[in-house]
């Protein structure tokens, strides 16, 4: 049991209580159905024909569909709240027009003595060629933009149902999820994070742009990804 628990990231006392016909801890049929096939994927077995007995014994007579687990309990209530919050949001922008408008005037009041204009703000340096007339202004290096640098942007396709858990490296559980074969999701994390896949041959995956899995990927593995691009299995 400890071997199936690693291998498809599910808790042992999970996999206890399904072996004794209780599927309540899954947290629901949808749960229950991803657990029975990770399970049957990872010691061989045909995951159909147990999930159809799970559902002739198991499932409730109206199903709990993907789209039901995200929708709100009780309808929520925005337009209120919307109306209220633009009150500070108004008088805070009153007191910044009126405070730069203050800064401006009494900026544009101070003279250097004798009427002489204030002095100009330095401008950007110039280099003159040798007996030339002309400035010409000085080189720009434009910083290379690195994207990515301080984040993992993880994008995962799923052509079959894939089951998906997301620790820290140190172990620390985050969250888990199982993607429903075609459709797809994405992630983004500014710290590294360890990804666990339940079934890696049946996704498309890219971290930061890039596929992580290596090529016939096929059995549950766990991927390590750091910032700036670093990952490792």
């Amino acid at each position: 049991m400890t071997q199936v628990s690693q291998r498809t990231c599910i808790r042992e006392t999970i996999i206890a209580a399904m072996e004794r016909d209780e599927f309540s801890a899954c947290g629901g049929d949808f749960y229950a159905r991803g657990h029975i096939r990770a399970i049957a994927q990872v010691t061989g077995a045909d995951p159909a024909p147990l999930i159809a007995e799970y559902e002739a014994t198991h499932q409730a007579a109206d199903p709990v569909t993907a789209a039901d687990l995200f929708r709100p309990v009780t309808p929520i209530r925005l337009h209120r709240r919307l109306r209220l919050a633009w009150a500070p949001v108004l008088g805070l922008a009153l007191v910044i027009v009126l405070g730069l408008g203050a800064y401006y005037v009494l900026s544009g009041s101070r003279q250097a003595p004798g009427g002489a204009s204030p002095a100009a703000r330095p401008g950007p340096a110039v280099h003159r060629h040798a007996g030339r007339g002309t400035p010409s202004p000085a080189p720009r290096v434009a910083a290379v933009p690195q994207p990515y640098a301080r984040k993992v942007v993880i994008r995962l396709v799923a052509i079959q149902d894939c089951w998906v858990g997301f620790t820290t490296p140190r172990g620390r559980y985050l969250f888990q999820s199982v993607v429903v074969g075609g459709t797809w999701k994405r992630w983004i994390f500014r710290h590294a994070v360890d990804m666990r896949l339940g079934n890696p041959g049946g996704i498309k995956l890219t971290v930061d742009g890039k596929n992580p899995l290596p090529p016939g990927t096929a059995h549950p593995l766990t991927l390590r990804l750091g910032l700036h691009g670093k990952i490792s299995s």
